[in-house]
């Protein structure tokens, strides 16, 4: 694996021009290797990680260098190319690269894409072909699809967001965690380059940090006028500066709607409620797990707890304590007003219109 900082996007030939030019994309396959920007590096440094050797890319998701739902679905498509270039796989997914693809697939464990991802992948005709140039397509072509998918979103979310809106919105769901482009930021974005003036209150997302390091970073290089609040200041910023809405991203979405996402979630959309104010899930179709008929189905990770207990080698609470770290929380169906996805809005009832969009 070799790392070099960022001098500026430098387009390759299966990059799409969707970010702005001081904007770097997040993903990319550049001379046979998987290259992506460093999220942990972020704000302070924009850093190149690059490899041609799957075990790599997996450290990158496994350590979040790179995250997001999406994101992380692509960047488990190119470590699967790679593990089948290595093998020199033909024709078959042989033993060695069946064991790979499920150490891609434990990865992370409550984001649906990879395992959707991957699903894909098992299913292309390889026969008679070399496997890992079947793969590096389809991974540039799942890529492609998935910056699509977002604009959509975004083109969607549109009618959702009124002028002179003030929106909230937690952890990060930008061009660093899609394929360049968005979900839920990319909603905002939409907004932004239609003409229409947004107020954004970005939560900063303890344990660490996305909100402040990545969302923050983000919408200063868009040019999106926003405001840096701690987590627990969400009440008071929704009744002190009257929040229109608050749209978020999603992980996995269950059958029923429930929806799990980023840790503190789960608070964000019981507040709204309370309020009455619109909570709403922008995510593309590939963020549905039809599978799983609730929340309860959903498996929630477990972070390591000095996730919790320090920042960057900066201790901020006792040795030797007991914590509790979950990565994602599970928002009930009943607190979110519509899905955004690539494919439209999804209203209440969620059971009959989720079955009827997604499960086409």
């Amino acid at each position: 694996m070799t790392s070099s900082t960022y001098q500026g996007s430098k387009n390759s030939s299966q990059e799409t021009g969707t970010q702005p030019k001081d904007l770097p994309d997040p993903i990319r396959w550049e001379n046979g290797e998987a290259v992506i920007i460093d999220q942990t590096r972020l704000p302070v440094e924009e850093k190149f990680l690059r490899s041609k050797n799957y075990r790599d890319v997996c450290e990158w998701i496994k350590s979040l260098r790179i995250r997001g739902a999406p994101a992380i679905g692509i960047a488990a498509a190119y470590a699967a190319a790679l593990a089948a270039l290595e093998f020199g796989s033909r024709g078959e997914i042989d033993a060695r690269l069946n064991g790979a693809l499920q150490e891609i697939n434990d990865t992370r464990p409550t984001a649906v894409n990879i395992r959707n991802i991957l699903a894909r992948l098992r299913k292309l005709d390889i026969r008679g072909r070399i496997v890992g140039e079947v793969f590096v397509r389809e991974a540039h072509s799942i890529l492609a699809e998935e910056i699509d998918s977002c604009r959509k979103i975004g083109k969607f979310g549109l009618e959702l967001i009124p002028d002179n809106a003030v929106i909230l919105t937690h952890c990060h769901t930008g061009g660093l965690a899609t394929g360049g482009y968005g979900t839920a930021l990319g909603m905002i974005r939409a907004a932004h380059e239609a003409g229409k003036k947004v107020k954004v209150f970005a939560d900063e997302t303890r344990p660490l940090l996305q909100g402040a390091r990545l969302t923050a970073w983000e919408l200063k290089k868009i040019g999106i006028d926003f405001r840096l609040i701690v987590d627990s200041a969400s009440g008071i910023t929704m009744k002190k500066f009257k929040v229109d809405l608050v749209v978020v991203g999603a992980d996995r979405i269950a059958a029923n709607g429930d929806t799990a996402n980023k840790i503190g979630t789960y608070n964000l959309s019981v507040l709204c409620k309370a309020r009455n104010i619109p909570f709403y899930i922008a995510a593309p179709a590939s963020s549905f797990d039809l599978s799983a008929k609730s929340g309860d189905d959903i498996p929630i990770e477990e972070r390591n707890p000095d996730e919790v207990t320090q920042f960057r080698d900066c201790r901020s609470a006792p040795e030797d304590i007991s914590v509790f770290a979950p990565a994602f929380d599970v928002s009930p169906a009943e607190n979110i007003a519509a899905f955004i996805t690539e494919r439209g809005i999804i209203r209440p009832p969620f059971v009959k219109n989720i079955a009827k969009l997604i499960g086409r």
